[in-house]
């Protein structure tokens, strides 16, 4: 039986490259992928597999909506936006934490409301919302680490992988929301349609880096 075509998203940036040097030693390699081309869509000769670059916060919507069979997303962008997919791997790369940060010494005031500043409300708020605590997202896009050390916010919810940002800045980790790596999703009715390909592929991931498969 001819096996169909998978059709994969990947995230642009150094995450994707080290996703795609993974698939192409599995025996999933698309020949000009990593030439620096302009193109949008790479599809192999042997009809095995067509891959995009796209935004790493898009990869789930890509995947959620069918246009892709198959995405690698941090559990970050998961979590933040919950999309309606399976979660098959945790690949392992990409490691790093949700914290709360803070200035150095800083100690939050139970009795008034916690201003965070956040790229990822909702994680806040789910965060928060566990712990009954009242506060006030501050939704911000870039240079979080400003927030606080302006009076802007009293702590913030951000990635942190070596935190030598912090450091320099003069904050520090105050709790870790949980931990984050990059995640093998895919879409629901591509599980079904094309469960033989999608089993495949895990498989051979699970064989050579000795994964767990999660769902």
């Amino acid at each position: 039986m001819k096996l169909k075509r998978l059709n994969i998203a990947l995230p642009k940036g150094r995450l994707g490259e080290k996703v795609y040097e993974m698939l192409e030693t599995l025996g999933y390699g698309c020949p000009g992928l990593t030439d620096g081309s302009r193109k949008l869509i790479f599809e192999d000769d042997g009809g095995i597999t067509r891959y995009f670059w796209v935004k790493p916060s898009d990869v789930d919507i890509y995947v959620e909506r069918g246009a892709a069979d198959i995405g690698v997303v941090g559990r970050d962008i998961l979590l933040e936006h919950n999309p309606d997919v399976y979660e098959l791997l945790d690949l392992g790369f990409g490691k790093c934490r949700m914290c709360v940060a803070g200035m150095a010494g800083y100690e939050a005031n139970p009795n008034r409301t916690l201003r965070v500043a956040t790229k990822f409300p909702n994680i806040a708020r789910s965060y928060y919302a566990a712990k009954s605590r009242e506060i006030e997202i501050i939704k911000l896009s870039g240079s979080i680490e400003l927030a606080p050390i302006l009076g802007m916010s009293d702590v913030i919810v951000d990635i942190v992988e070596t935190g030598s940002t912090l450091k320099e800045n003069n904050l520090e980790v105050k709790e870790t929301v949980c931990d984050i790596s990059a995640r093998l999703i895919v879409n629901k009715a591509a599980y079904r349609f094309k469960n033989d390909e999608v089993r495949e592929l895990v498989e051979k991931i699970n064989t050579v880096y000795k994964n767990k498969v999660e769902k």
